[in-house]
């Protein structure tokens, strides 16, 4: 099978899965931003990730259907956390 490198390229959106800073201590790729913003979670008062991964677990448990996206982005900013602040 043959690839076509820039038209793969081409389709890649790479602004979603860019990295912001909220605020000093809060990174978030563009698409967790609108996710957040979708379900009214105030991320920028959130001092850290672990509160924004609260916020999402208290909607998520308030829902009667499953939102995978809004499940994997809290799985995505648990990572993020561990990763940053787990000490090695």
């Amino acid at each position: 099978m043959e690839y076509n490198i820039d038209e793969i390229v081409d389709q890649m959106d790479f602004e979603s899965n860019k990295l912001n800073k909220v605020n000093n201590n809060i990174m978030l790729t563009n698409h967790e931003i609108e996710l957040l913003n979708r379900y009214k979670i105030d991320y920028q008062k959130c001092t850290n990730l672990k509160q924004i991964i609260f916020e999402i677990e208290e909607i998520l448990n308030d829902m009667d259907i499953v939102d995978e996206e809004l499940e994997l982005i809290s799985e995505s900013i648990s990572e993020r956390d561990y990763y940053q602040n787990t000490n090695k």
